[in-house]
């Protein structure tokens, strides 16, 4: 169990604790696994890699404990080299997603592979979103 002990201590908590500050505070965050830590905000248009995978959570959810948790059932997905922790606040519903997040900086290839990742995963992905922006497109 090496990768489960990689979830505990001082840091992960901390790291958890700036992750869900992050989300109430812009909406959304991405934060890489590796390093605990969160990504500047970035020009790309960012949508789940396996969204299969994605939580849906109730706005009055623990955020803390469901982070733990995602984070716990998803680290091998998580340490890809192309994806990372996404949190996002649908603005409509004020539900709160944890996905595996990937992205791409032209937002018509973004749309093209987050449809095609959708008819793969057999869900679909609801949107995609461009945290320097701060722009949701939805789909």
């Amino acid at each position: 169990m090496q990768l489960q002990s990689q979830l505990t201590g001082y840091a992960f908590e901390n790291y958890i604790q700036a992750v869900a500050r992050a989300t109430f505070e812009d909406g959304g965050t991405a934060s890489k696994l590796d390093g605990y830590e969160l990504l500047p905000l970035l020009d790309a248009w960012q949508f789940p890699k396996y969204p299969g995978r994605t939580a849906i959570l109730s706005p009055e959810a623990d955020l803390v404990e469901e982070l733990k948790r995602f984070i716990s059932v998803n680290e091998m997905f998580l340490r890809e080299p192309d994806c990372w922790l996404g949190t996002w606040i649908n603005p409509q519903t004020r539900c709160l997603y944890l996905d595996i997040t990937t992205s791409c900086s032209d937002l018509n290839e973004a749309r093209r592979m987050a449809i095609e990742i959708s008819g793969r995963e057999a869900r679909r992905i609801v949107a995609l979103y461009n945290s320097r922006r701060k722009e949701t497109v939805y789909l």
